[in-house]
This record gives C-alpha cells, sequence and structure tokens, in this order.
C-alpha cells in the first residue's frame, strides 16, 4: 500500500479571531477557513492523506523544520497579513517547493510572499466584492485537477476576480471563471518549479461559505493528489562544485591527436 499523502493546510487565522469578523466566521465556518478545508480532503480522500493544519499566530507560522520536512502538499490561504510572514520562513518553503513538495496557492494567496516569490510578477488582479455569481468553466477535461467536476461549478456568491491577471502564462489553464458582471478570471493554472508543482485556485473568499462546496471540495482534493511529489527525497537545486575533470587538456588532445596517426 502507498504511504499517505502528508497535507499541511496552512491558514492566516485572522478574519477568524478579528472582532469585526469573529461572529460571521464562526456561521460559515466554525472550525476556521483551514479546519473546513482539512476536513474537505479527509472526507474525499479518506486513508490516501494525513493532514494537519498549521496558523500563522502559531510559532514560525505553525512551519518548522519538522513541519516542512513532513509535508507532501501544502495549501495556503492568507488574506490580509502577507507582509508579516517571515521571509526566512517563506525561503524554506520556496526551498520545499523547488525540491519536489507540492503547493496549492488559494484565493487571496495570489498576494502572498511564497507565491509572488515563485511566479516573479506582481500577481496583481481585478476585484469587487458584491456577492456575485461565479461559474467555473473546466476547459481542461482531461486533467486530473478537473475530474469528477460538473460544467461549469456554480458558486451562487462570491467575490469577483478579474482580468487582468499579472501572473506568467500557466504551464496548464484548468479553469477559466466567468461572473455576472461578465468579468473573466484565470481561476485555476499550474506551473512547475524546480521539481515541485504549483496550483492556483481562486474560488474562497471568507466572506462566503465557499469551502463547504462540494465541488470545490473535490477539486481541493484532486490538486492534491496532482501536486503529491513525484521524487522520493527533496533536495532543492544547488551550486555543484565539480572535480577536476577525468582529462586535462593538453593529455586528451595528446591522446586524441596519437589516435588520429594511427587511423592515418
Amino acid at each position: 500500500m502507498n504511504s499517505p499523502i502528508r497535507v499541511t493546510v496552512w491558514g492566516e487565522n485572522f478574519h477568524e479571531n478579528s472582532d469585526s469578523d469573529r461572529a460571521g466566521m464562526a456561521e460559515r465556518y466554525p472550525d476556521g477557513m483551514h479546519g473546513a478545508i482539512a476536513a474537505g480532503l479527509r472526507e474525499l480522500l479518506g486513508d490516501q492523506v494525513e493532514v494537519r493544519t498549521a496558523t500563522r499566530d502559531q510559532p514560525e507560522h505553525g512551519l518548522t523544520d519538522d513541519v516542512l520536512a513532513s509535508t507532501d502538499v501544502l495549501t495556503w490561504w492568507g488574506h490580509v497579513r502577507h507582509a508579516e510572514i517571515d521571509d526566512a520562513i517563506v525561503t524554506k518553503v520556496q526551498q520545499r517547493v523547488l525540491g519536489g513538495m507540492g503547493l496549492l496557492a488559494l484565493h487571496s494567496a495570489h498576494f502572498s510572499k511564497i507565491f509572488i516569490r515563485l511566479m516573479g510578477t506582481s500577481c496583481s488582479l481585478a476585484w469587487r466584492n458584491s456577492a456575485d455569481t461565479e461559474l467555473v468553466w473546466n476547459v481542461s477535461p482531461g486533467h486530473p485537477i478537473s475530474q469528477g467536476v460538473p460544467q461549469p461549478i456554480v458558486i451562487e456568491e462570491q467575490e469577483m476576480y478579474g482580468e487582468f491577471f499579472d501572473i506568467p502564462a500557466p504551464d496548464e489553464q484548468v479553469f477559466l471563471s466567468t461572473f455576472s458582471g461578465g468579468e473573466v478570471f484565470r481561476s485555476g493554472c499550474t506551473w512547475r518549479r524546480g521539481l515541485g508543482k504549483v496550483f492556483y485556485f481562486s474560488p474562497g473568499d471568507q466572506e462566503y461559505p465557499v469551502y463547504h462546496h462540494p465541488d470545490i471540495k473535490r477539486v481541493l482534493a484532486n490538486a492534491v493528489l496532482w501536486a503529491r511529489p513525484e521524487v522520493t527525497s527533496f533536495v532543492p537545486p544547488a551550486v555543484v562544485n565539480e572535480p577536476a575533470p577525468q582529462f586535462r587538456g593538453a593529455t586528451f588532445a595528446g591522446a586524441q591527436a596519437t589516435a588520429v596517426e594511427a587511423a592515418l
């Protein structure tokens, strides 16, 4: 039996504890947004995964060396506290991705330090929060992440994200969203970074219960299976100090010349 995929669900955990949001969040996400995402993965993937949560307000933002070393796929949701994330932690996460760990960047995580660093662009976009209806269109029906989801996924109320989305051209475009205001958005995109896989998926604002939506849970479960490492050891690329060559220039040239003369 294959070992379960070790998933760490990371949450900013700010709205759950802020005075202005606490009551609404308790109704929509009584176990926090990270708790809802983790529960959906356990529900759909069962013994295929080991899921734990980590939050910004924990020591080292919950992403200690031991946690990162035992994470195969990391999901990341953040919104208003991106700047507070320690750059040293971001570097560690980046190195893990380059070494093979999967990363799922969710909704406002487009502005997270780790996503911007991996993309190398501003990752800016257009937005409007007016309870728009979002249709999430499957534009890559053969992709593993899009399996078992309807065409389209219908989200009755959601924050609008629209183009232009300043990201590098995706390796794969899996989903495209349209909104009741006429906007379009590249809502599901993948990239390879080093040995790791990155999936950005936009549905999931804190003001709407999107992470309880059965089709959104299916997309995230599929994405975890897709993003799991393809390597058995996590070794990020590094500069290599090569030993002296086996043949030195003069010796090699002399041997080559002797071989040429012998052939004449």
